[in-house]
């Protein structure tokens, strides 16, 4: 292993060659676009104008540590501690799942569809990424977030302040409560719970298995619905009528939690395909 000098191309080039080999030649473009601007606050262009500048020693040791922890599957968003969600910056750490772009899809689907002046709660939320995203592009939405984990909650706490936006934040075992109603109607339940099967575990990467928070990814292999169920009773008690529940789904479920809604008493019952044509969402109104 050679390690690189102060300028930006030995350090780019080094980035580059310690990673052959665990990643694909794409994904490490983007992981070096991802480094370099969160650390040094170079676009794409910067960076391939910039060769012959320097880093300082710190800045170099940024870049060591990284490639480092990327040969342990790290993923790229711990390392950096943030990760970009709906044009909007996250922080998020080991007890918040990484925000996908399948989530964005939701939180765009629910934009699109309602109008300005509801009520939102968010069941599950991590890092706040949805609220945050409902409540910044709509902002006289009122909305209200709950989580399990304390731990990810000061996390969705934090990255409120930071997007400067007002979101209610509690905390709630939804299946410990799932028959309780809260003091106000809710026009729009939405949650993404965890949903993947243990036997699905084979199937996964490294850097979601060894890092990411198991209590938000997965579910026993007897009970794959168990969240939305809960989230659905508790839909019942809490939504107005012809209120609206929008659900992130495993792909391989999306018609069992359809039979579900529908058994339960829920209307307009559809099932939505996300960008690479997979069962992601499922949508119903009471």
């Amino acid at each position: 292993m050679k390690m690189p000098n102060n300028s930006i191309k030995s350090a780019k080039c080094y980035f580059k060659d310690e990673l052959v080999g665990f990643y694909g030649a794409s994904e490490i473009e983007q992981m070096v676009a991802i480094v370099f601007q969160h650390y040094f606050h170079l676009t794409k262009v910067d960076l391939l104008l910039s060769d012959e500048s320097s880093l300082s020693e710190s800045e170099l040791l940024k870049v060591i540590y990284a490639v480092k922890e990327l040969k342990q599957f790290k993923p790229l968003a711990y390392i950096i501690g943030g990760w970009e969600f709906y044009g909007l910056p996250f922080r998020v750490n080991e007890f918040t799942l990484i925000p996908r772009p399948e989530t964005e899809e939701l939180v765009d689907l629910i934009l699109r569809e309602n109008t300005d002046d509801l009520t939102v709660l968010d069941i599950g939320t991590g890092s706040g990424c949805i609220p945050i995203s409902l409540k910044k592009n709509k902002p006289t939405l009122k909305v209200l977030a709950c989580e399990i984990s304390t731990d990810a909650l000061v996390i969705a706490e934090n990255n409120a302040e930071s997007n400067n936006v007002d979101i209610t934040f509690f905390v709630y075992d939804i299946l410990a409560n799932k028959s309780s109603k809260l003091d106000e109607g809710l026009d729009i339940i939405v949650s993404n719970p965890p949903y993947i099967t243990n036997k699905e575990k084979a199937m996964m990467s490294e850097n979601v298995l060894d890092y990411e928070p198991h209590l938000a990814l997965f579910v026993e292999d007897e009970t794959p619905l168990i969240f939305y169920n809960a989230i659905s009773q508790f839909a019942q008690s809490n939504l107005k009528a012809g209120g609206k529940l929008y659900f992130e789904i495993n792909e391989n479920f999306g018609n069992e939690v359809k039979d579900m809604l529908l058994q339960k008493g829920f209307k307009n019952v559809d099932i939505i395909k996300d960008i690479n044509t997979k069962d992601r969402i499922v949508k119903a109104s009471l």
